[in-house]
């Protein structure tokens, strides 16, 4: 056997006597090493974007995450772990190469402390279409989820977000909207990747655990989802909009919501067939608070939605 290259130590120690020999194990010790490179910089959001897009490529962070893009079948390209983590993945990453590192060098390439003890670098999917996700053509990557509800597995509450940036946000949605029970979201083309790093993080790995696909056109995107027999409802702070709650739902229903500061367009607030909004306190509106941030009124409006 090839010391550093056939396993590696639980906790130190000789990387040739090692419980783990079905696996490339590589010790790696300086951060600048080129096999490294998927891992690098991991704070750079616009390094990363690019990096990512040119190899097809995300990052999963932690355990629980790294099990749940496996389970949802995306391919792992290689491991960055630490000993002390490494036996905690022994039956996900079976043939995959692992590069060893100590804490020093995991801050080193990435730019901060992992504190969950691992990383992944796995392969992204093709994107199914809009039209597949909402018909329920589309494939259902889903780790320890269940089909959804309606003929057949056709989604009827899914979510639509316009171009919320902010890839925690985007994360903490995908978990509201996993959580509570919706079967799809929708993405105009300018949201942030659900599978950026920290969206994934955000999310616990909901991401893998709902369907989603990203609109090909903001303006015409809609009409795409009604023609599916989808009511539209637009989330707004407007006091004119009906409660959520008062709302007739019909069998097949999309909750849109809007950017983080601008809240949704008018053309889309044109294109909704009810606006709706979670009704605040009087006292609070008359001082000015007329609404919640995204992600808490996304969690309060998906709870009404699957009602």
């Amino acid at each position: 056997m090839e010391a550093g290259r056939r396993g590696s130590p639980a906790e130190g120690g000789d990387v040739s006597r090692t419980p783990y020999p079905w696996r490339v194990v590589i010790p790696v010790e300086d951060a600048a090493d080129p096999r490294l490179a998927d891992y690098t910089r991991l704070r750079d959001v616009d390094l990363r974007k690019s990096l990512e897009g040119a190899r097809g490529l995300f990052l999963a962070e932690g355990e629980k995450v790294i099990r749940r893009a496996v389970a949802a079948g995306h391919p792992v390209r290689s491991v960055l772990t630490t000993a002390k983590w490494l036996g905690h993945l022994a039956d996900v990453i079976e043939g995959v190469t692992v590069y060893l590192v100590s804490d020093e060098v995991m801050e080193g390439v990435t730019g901060f402390q992992v504190h969950r003890g691992a990383l992944a670098s796995m392969e992204r999917l093709t994107p199914p279409s809009v039209a597949d996700v909402i018909s329920g053509r589309g494939p259902r990557a889903v780790a320890g989820g269940t089909e959804p509800e309606g003929p057949g597995g056709t989604p009827r509450r899914i979510v639509v977000l316009e171009d919320l940036v902010d890839h925690g946000n985007v994360g903490a949605i995908f978990r509201c909207a996993a959580a509570l029970g919706v079967d799809a979201v929708v993405l105009s083309p300018r949201c942030a990747d659900p599978l950026y790093r920290r969206s994934v993080k955000v999310s616990m790995g909901a991401v893998f655990a709902i369907p989603y696909a990203r609109m090909a056109d903001w303006h015409d995107g809609l009409a795409e989802i009604r023609a599916e027999g989808f009511q539209l409802l637009a989330l707004t702070p407007d006091r004119a909009a009906v409660p959520m709650d008062d709302v007739p739902l019909g069998d097949r229903v999309a909750l849109m919501l809007g950017s983080e500061g601008d809240g949704l367009s008018s053309h889309w607030l044109h294109e909704a067939d009810h606006p709706v909004r979670i009704p605040m306190s009087e006292t609070a509106m008359d001082l000015g608070v007329d609404s919640l941030n995204v992600v808490a009124a996304a969690a309060i409006a998906c709870h009404s939605l699957v009602r």
